[in-house]
């Protein structure tokens, strides 16, 4: 009897003690720091190394996915140039050198989607375009801001264009650009993030009744739709209607009389104008360079972009 006593003693000890630690072990789990956790707290510990003179965090590591806009967009075309991408060759013409490895994205919208989804993208998108969804690096020291593009600290920008073939554009087209450059027009263009012209004088138009198409650039385009939406309020008589696509596709529809204005997110090309488009810069704007808001990366130079989109970089540990 003592013997059956003592044994469910012992079992009642040891079932105890099982309990015990089974708690101390949920205890364990719940105060854990998870895999996510974790990662936010590297790219804390980066973040915070970032204000040292090494443009990368040497926390950074992996494949760079890079990715890049499609032939014909007037990001793409300022964004290789402006980045040395896009050198002369033995003949004197221009080549662009993106990496055949880039990944391709056909609009602003595409590529923000694309590196907000994947922690080891890089991207570029209009300064206008940005939003919290991605992260704007500094190059080469300097935020990718409005006040840092007027000082010049800044240096990655370029025109907004608006061009219309000079013998062929009718009134609601011309009244709409003189729109666009006035006061008024200019205002919008400050009011989205862009650089516009502070001493356009007011809008004195004739406001006149008819229908107009604008096609273009996917940069211009979300500037363009309030440029629109402003100006239908002063004259409900003009029906404009906005087509999005890339620069080239703008000028080409605009030489060819498809639509009434296009849009370009760079400058004009010779052949362009040869064809007898006639350009107004409605704006300027700054290009981002953009990564995914969870990497560590918040800072890089000229040379290393350029060496990321040429090819010749291909992981992030070499940006240390």
């Amino acid at each position: 009897m003592c013997m059956k006593k003592a044994v469910s003693a012992i079992a009642a000890v040891t079932l105890c003690a099982a309990l015990l630690a089974g708690c101390g072990s949920t205890e364990n789990f719940g105060s854990s720091t998870s895999p996510a956790s974790n990662e936010n707290s590297a790219s804390t510990s980066a973040s915070s190394a970032s204000g040292e003179s090494s443009a990368a965090s040497t926390s950074a590591s992996g494949p760079i996915t890079v990715i890049s806009r499609e032939d014909g967009s007037g990001t793409r075309g300022a964004f290789i140039e402006l980045f040395g991408v896009e050198q002369k060759d033995d003949s004197g013409a221009k080549v662009d050198y993106t990496t055949e490895d880039a990944e391709i994205s056909n609009s602003t919208e595409v590529m923000i989607q694309s590196v907000a989804g994947n922690t080891a993208a890089i991207g570029y998108i209009s300064l206008g375009s940005l939003d919290e969804t991605v992260k704007a690096v500094k190059i080469d020291g300097a935020e990718a801001t409005v006040d840092n593009i007027k000082s010049g600290t800044y240096k990655v920008s370029r025109p907004f264009n608006v061009a219309m073939k000079g013998d062929s554009a009718n009134e609601v087209a011309k009244d709409f650009l003189a729109y666009i450059m006035s006061q008024e027009g200019q205002a919008v263009v400050s009011e989205k993030g862009y650089i516009g012209d502070d001493s356009a004088a007011p809008y004195a138009g004739t406001k006149p009744s008819g229908k107009i198409a604008v096609a273009g650039s996917s940069s211009v385009s979300p500037l363009m739709e309030k440029l629109i939406e402003a100006y239908q309020a002063l004259n409900p008589g003009a029906d404009i209607e906005l087509q999005t696509s890339d620069s080239t596709t703008g000028m080409t529809n605009a030489i060819d009389g498809v639509c009434d204005l296009g849009m370009a997110s760079r400058e004009l090309k010779q052949e362009e104008l040869d064809a007898g488009l006639v350009n107004t810069v409605i704006a300027t704007d700054g290009i981002a360079v953009i990564v995914n808001n969870d990497s560590p990366i918040d800072e890089l130079t000229s040379d290393q972009v350029k060496a990321i989109y040429t090819g010749e970089t291909t992981d992030w540990s070499e940006l240390a």
